[in-house]
């Protein structure tokens, strides 16, 4: 590499050093009202009872190393036994560092409650607003991917605040008593012994600690990739099964595993690297103070027990900068895997309510499509003025090759997206106009494929109303068919239906989706693909329940199989985008047109079979 190549790459270095910092200082700015929340003053008088307790035992701390200096010289001769006797002092000695550990615990115990408190406040809003991003978001996402930034972040926030309050705080109270203690009882040489071995100490602990960092990062991205393999590879058991590549999806597994693995060996080669060369200034410094303790006590400057409580002080200084690596490199971390979640919630939702948007008053149910473009990609449109009015109580049908926006329709209806120009309106508002929560109750979906939650029969049918009652539920899985069927499995409705439901065949998950949507009791019924999935013999079947959930309801029937619509008020052929046809099936198959020639391919397919 020429010196012109490497000056990018330093430019490129040190433009991403900037931005973590900004990154860090504005992850800290996040998190500090956790730590001082002006709605819960139970917490602010933890945080000051915590520092309150934590000051006291920084102080008995630094005052032990006295009474160890006293019991010495006491038994030396050379202190004074009127007030406790050396094994007073002792026992003194061995009370203050219990009352010192003691002090620590109550500390960890009183901020207990402020980290998981914040913990789990966290947790939530990050999980609530991934609930409110867009449709668009969601299907480029990556799930294990997702989970593992959620998981590493959370876990940050208790870490970054215990640490931040009570390591990095506390560390530069005592080394400031203890300098004090040393200046005033020994002489400035001590002191500057010290200061330059703490000064050598901070500056190599963090320098090799930002190299760990980036090498850290490197082993969190190749853990990220290896779990989203994993996770994507297990809900897709069944598709690797087909195939039969357990050995190939094993060998992408390994892949990336082998990638974590060689940023793991870099860690731990770092992590040794950067403990010898702590032990070794730590040890300098040590030897330094002690040599000239020694020199002290032989002059007869100091005595025996000066030189013990210099000694003390020095590992007692020693101890927490032991530390001082791996808090900073934690916290470091903890801001990098925080500052990915922060990114998270920074994501702005595409599809928001507008401020103070009122919930949609449903009073018939009527669905109008009034000259809608739409497009994923602006240079790719889908919808290219569409207009279709599905009046209170009415099925209309919309049908059409694969590709012609049959089910973008639907997802406009439930807003996953805003059209691009014209409108969707029920009962004459806008349902960009209305709170999305609202326009959700009011429709009820049955897709092509029902997923299910891995838990019972009954909770996946409850799903649909919460709080519903059991005869409720029970009366839903009657009218959806499905009733019989759960009663004759040993466990009923609290039979468990696995990952997304694939205990259950399609029709038996078909059923139990119909069922909570029954239950949802919706105004306006949206039937997505439903029974295109299916077997003839079993589609006749829930084409029956569907027939009874439409019953009284706005429907709109998204279908390829033309034989599920023939009863539908109104029939929408739809293709690259525009309307081609509309009409009853009677009139579609006198007009001779697109629907007949689709209709008469369908009926011949079915005739071969």
């Amino acid at each position: 590499m020429t010196a012109t190549d490497a000056q990018p790459a330093e430019d490129a270095n040190a433009a991403i050093a900037r931005e973590e910092r900004r990154s860090g200082w504005r992850t800290i700015n996040r998190v500090a009202p956790y730590l001082w929340p002006d709605d819960h003053p139970w917490v602010k008088k933890r945080v000051i009872a915590a520092m309150a307790v934590l000051v006291l035992a920084k102080l008995i701390a630094v005052g032990t190393p006295m009474l160890y200096k006293a019991a010495v010289d006491t038994l030396g001769g050379e202190g004074s036994t009127l007030l406790l006797g050396a094994v007073g002092l002792t026992v003194a000695y061995g009370m203050a560092r219990l009352m010192t550990n003691g002090f620590q615990q109550l500390r960890d115990a009183l901020f207990a409650a402020v980290g998981q408190r914040a913990l789990r406040q966290l947790a939530l809003e990050t999980f609530t607003h991934i609930h409110r991003l867009s449709m668009r978001y969601h299907i480029t996402r990556k799930t294990g991917g997702l989970s593992r930034i959620i998981e590493r972040g959370v876990k940050g926030v208790e870490f970054l605040l215990r640490f931040m309050l009570f390591s990095v705080g506390p560390l530069v109270l005592e080394l400031l008593l203890i300098a004090v203690v040393l200046f005033f009882l020994f002489d400035v040489w001590y002191l500057a012994v010290v200061a330059v071995t703490i000064a050598l100490y901070v500056w190599f602990t963090f320098k090799v600690t930002e190299w760990r960092v980036k090498l850290r990062r490197q082993m969190n991205d190749q853990d990220t990739d290896a779990n989203q393999k994993a996770i994507d590879s297990l809900l897709n058991f069944e598709t690797v099964k087909y195939f039969g590549a357990e050995a190939r999806e094993a060998a992408r597994y390994d892949q990336a595993m082998a990638g974590y693995e060689r940023a793991a060996l870099k860690t731990s080669y770092s992590l040794a690297f950067l403990n010898f060369g702590q032990s070794f200034l730590i040890t300098a410094g040590l030897v330094g103070v002690m040599v000239m303790a020694a020199l002290g006590v032989q002059n007869g400057d100091l005595t025996v027990g000066d030189f013990v409580m210099v000694n003390a002080y020095m590992i007692q200084i020693t101890m927490p900068l032991n530390f001082l690596g791996t808090v900073y490199r934690e916290i470091r971390q903890s801001l990098v895997d925080m500052g990915e979640m922060f990114g998270l919630l920074e994501q702005p939702a595409e599809i928001a309510d507008k401020p103070g948007a009122p919930a949609l008053h449903v009073a018939g149910g009527t669905v109008a499509l009034n000259d809608v473009h739409f497009g994923y990609d602006p240079a790719r449109p889908i919808l290219k003025g569409v207009s279709v009015t599905a009046q209170a109580g009415q099925k209309v049908a919309i049908v059409g090759p694969s590709g012609s926006g049959k089910s973008t329709i639907g997802r406009l209806l439930f807003r996953f997206y805003d059209v691009t120009d014209g409108s969707l309106t029920i009962d004459g508002q806008d349902v960009r106009d209305v709170t999305q929560d609202s326009l959700h109750d009011a429709i009820g979906v049955v897709p092509q494929d029902t997923v299910l939650f891995n838990d019972s029969i009954y909770y996946n049918i409850e799903y649909g109303r919460e709080g519903a009652s059991r005869d409720e539920i029970i009366a839903a899985a009657k009218s959806a068919q499905i009733h019989d069927f759960i009663k004759s499995l040993p466990e009923g409705y609290d039979t468990m239906v696995g990952e997304r439901g694939l205990k259950l065949s399609g029709g038996e998950k078909q059923r139990v989706g119909i069922a909570r949507t029954l239950l949802k009791n919706p105004p306006i019924l949206l039937l997505d693909e439903a029974t295109s999935a299916l077997d003839s013999e079993t589609e006749q079947e829930i084409q029956g329940a569907l027939d009874r959930a439409a019953e009284g309801r706005t429907v709109l029937m998204i279908a390829h199989r033309l034989s599920t619509v023939a009863e539908a008020d109104q029939i929408i052929v739809l293709q690259d985008g525009e309307i081609v046809e509309r009409g009853t099936h009677a009139d579609l198959l006198a007009r001779d047109g697109r629907y007949a020639s689709l209709w008469r391919r369908q009926q011949a397919e079915a005739d071969a079979a």
